[in-house]
């Protein structure tokens, strides 16, 4: 299959038909050139903001409302171009959940896949950063879900959640892990990457980065953004030496294009040259406790 990872940059919208023409012309872009799967990023949704007006957008609180408020919207458009184009498509992710807007119910920070029959499977971030936790007041939301899909089984693991090994290791199932991220400098965006690559180590499976990228200082939450898009594999059998499919150019924006075989995944899990997903158990009883030694 065809994979395509953005690296998007995020626009002030004069008005909807703006979202739609922008989105459409990304979309039809990637399914042009052969892409079967289409990966947003996170909190690329937060351009939606811009559509109450440049005050709301750049007030942290408000901004997470006016997003939320647009999301219907949004789902349904990606829906329709799921449908239209033929593809998945993992939508750039935005705050939502809330119960009322009165009653101090906080957002979580969530994704969607779009399938092209029209399905549609939710995934909400687990591990909240330290700006999401501290000051923006995102809550962590639902569980991680794998999803069964025509393209095989498709896990997410949204920025900060993909430097986690054990929610990694509850994707084991899954053939590729999804990982929208958004990252203020490039330390984050190598933790990120980082994270997608042991990911990929472990489980023996692709991992798909997307990212924001390019300034937004009409936002407080999003104002800087340093990433590109890449796609990952275990470096064995039927891989890649250094384990990179993919990788964009650093702050480029644009879709990052990547083929992949699932039938390799399969291979080097059951006969790579290590076999790290299946020997994840021999650590237990090996980790814990550690012994201290003193050497004087």
């Amino acid at each position: 299959m065809k994979i395509a990872t953005a690296s998007y940059p995020l626009d002030v919208l004069p008005n909807w038909a703006a979202y739609e023409d922008k989105l459409t012309a990304w979309v039809s872009e990637a399914a042009t050139a052969g892409a079967d799967l289409l990966v947003f990023p996170e909190y690329g949704a937060m351009e939606l903001a811009t559509l109450a007006g440049l005050d709301v957008a750049g007030d942290l609180e408000a901004s997470l409302f006016a997003v939320a408020d647009r999301l219907p919207d949004a789902d349904a458009l990606h829906s329709h171009l799921a449908v239209q184009f033929g593809g998945h498509i993992l939508a750039a992710s935005g705050p939502a959940g809330f119960v009322g807007h009165y009653d101090g119910a906080r957002p979580v920070n969530r994704t969607r896949l779009f399938a092209p029959g029209g399905a549609i499977g939710v995934q909400d971030k687990q591990i909240m950063t330290r700006f999401e936790a501290e000051t923006w007041n995102v809550a962590p939301g639902g569980p991680l879900q794998l999803f069964d899909t025509s393209l095989g089984r498709i896990g997410i693991l949204i920025c900060y959640d993909s430097e986690f090994p054990l929610l990694g290791r509850a994707l084991a199932e899954a053939d590729i892990i999804l990982v929208p991220s958004v990252t203020e400098a490039l330390s984050g965006y190598s933790r990120v990457r980082i994270g997608a690559q042991a990911r990929a180590l472990e489980n023996q499976c692709v991992t798909v980065m997307s990212s924001v990228v390019g300034d937004a200082p009409w936002s407080e939450a999003v104002d800087v953004s340093v990433g590109a898009g890449g796609i990952f594999g275990p470096p064995d059998h039927g891989f890649p030496d250094d384990g990179v499919i993919a990788l964009g150019a650093l702050n480029a924006p644009g879709w990052v294009f990547g083929e992949i075989d699932l039938a390799h995944v399969a291979a080097v899990r059951a006969n790579g040259g290590v076999l790290n997903r299946r020997d994840w158990d021999a650590q237990i009883g090996r980790a814990d406790p550690v012994t201290v030694v003193a050497l004087t």
